[in-house]
């Protein structure tokens, strides 16, 4: 097997130490080993060992986070190989941090090993920024799920009447009710806009119990709680704004795509990138996105496999926006294929299988620069049209209906039926 890497060293990076293996020379092999520590000095001086002995490939796998200080303190200086640990998995029998650290430097030695997607520095930034954001999105909605279960514990049932308790209105209330304002006539005058209308509907849900000391002093912890969340989410967003300010051009264009709003884009930004120049074809994106689905086939016979493991972030943002597109008032391809698909295998299964489409579709869009282009529903193969009819035909026999499909158009053209 040929030499391709001279000079390249082998990093198993656990939490608190280093075990480093460089691997020198074509033909007789000069090997050392070293162990390091993982603080800011202790980093530096291994970047200076891996300087002196000329190492010009260095490989490690993604383990957590702890690799992400390991590759800012070698970035520029070597040519960085971050593997997936799945993938550079050794022969089990012998296992050390420094037999993984020499494994590591052998299969790179002989280019055997292939690196995973690192983001520049700047979208590395987004993607802390964005992922903090979903955290206290999450941390949000579970603060207010417990001032709903409060109020409802109390009897008070502002979540039947108002659509959003805790909008501008019911904010209001809920401040009025941690001061010690029981009276629900005058909490009711607190509604504002169309929610005047229902007045009478707020006083009835807002006759309750009273308010007992100990549960108020639970109302405000929460309602301080939401500000102060309320107040990060503010820093957040102009934190965001901020870094994808540059990258306005692309954000509209991930915005043509159907269920896609700001929040969603700038996901998506963070997660890709600008381009999809890491990612050769679509099938390789769809593949990293996690919304691919498996492949288990073995003797000629197709097994049932679930959809692979990827981007977690990203499969999350997709999947949303297929859900959205199938809500849009505007049919869409993507939201034709989630309907189609959640009939035969529910919501989950049609949702995945939107964000996939929605994949291909992001792929194409950023490997050629071009906006969105919707497919809609006459895309959909006339085949894949009788088999729906014919499935429908079907569940109506069973149902004991009996029903006779009358082709007008001729037998490929399915879009107008009748039935007898």
């Amino acid at each position: 097997m040929d030499v391709l890497v001279a000079r390249c060293a082998g990093l198993d990076v656990p939490r608190d130490s280093i075990v480093a293996a460089v691997l020198a020379g074509a033909r007789k092999v000069k090997k050392e080993l070293r162990t390091f520590g993982t603080t800011s000095s202790e980093l530096a001086e291994l970047r200076r060992w891996l300087e002196s002995h000329k190492v010009t490939h260095v490989a490690m796998e993604a383990t957590g986070v702890y690799w992400l200080p390991v590759l800012e303190a070698l970035e520029g200086r070597f040519e960085l190989v971050v593997a997936n640990a799945h993938h550079v998995k050794k022969v089990p029998g012998r296992k050390t941090d420094a037999c993984d650290a020499e494994w590591l430097a052998t299969i790179l030695r002989y280019g055997l090993i292939k690196s995973s997607f690192v983001p520049p520095a700047w979208q590395r930034q987004l993607r802390v920024l964005t992922r903090g954001r979903s955290s206290l999105t999450h941390s949000i909605t579970r603060q207010r799920n417990m001032v709903l279960k409060l109020l409802e514990s109390i009897g008070i049932k502002l979540a039947s009447v108002l659509s959003d308790v805790f909008g501008v209105s019911g904010m209001a209330m809920l401040r009025a009710l941690r001061d010690g304002d029981d009276n629900p006539e005058l909490l009711s005058g607190l509604a504002k806009g169309r929610l005047r209308k229902k007045m009478p509907q707020i006083v009835a849900a807002l006759k309750g119990r009273t308010l007992a000391p100990g549960a108020r002093i639970v109302l405000a912890q929460h309602l301080r709680t939401l500000d102060l969340f309320d107040e990060q989410r503010q820093q957040l967003e102009a934190a965001i704004d901020a870094v994808v300010a540059p990258y306005g051009k692309v954000i509209a264009r991930l915005r043509t795509i159907p269920g896609v709003d700001r929040v969603i884009a700038i996901v998506i930004l963070a997660e890709v990138g600008p381009d999809v120049a890491s990612f050769p074809t679509c099938a390789q994106f769809a593949a990293w996105s996690g919304t691919c689905p498996g492949n288990a086939r073995s003797a000629k016979r197709s097994k049932a496999a679930g959809a692979r493991k990827g981007n977690v972030h990203l499969t999350t943002a997709l999947v949303q926006a297929a859900v959205s597109a199938s809500r849009a008032k505007k049919t869409t391809f993507v939201g034709e294929k989630y309907r189609r698909i959640k009939n035969r295998r529910g919501p989950k299964r049609a949702a995945l299988a939107g964000g996939h489409k929605i994949a291909i579709a992001l792929w194409h869009m950023l490997h050629k620069g071009e906006d969105f282009h919707d497919l809609g529903t006459d895309s959909i193969p006339p085949r894949t049209k009788k088999r729906t009819i014919d499935r429908l035909v079907r569940r109506l026999h069973d149902l004991g209906v009996d029903i006779t499909p009358l082709m007008n158009a001729g037998a490929n053209d399915m879009s107008r039926v009748q039935f007898s």
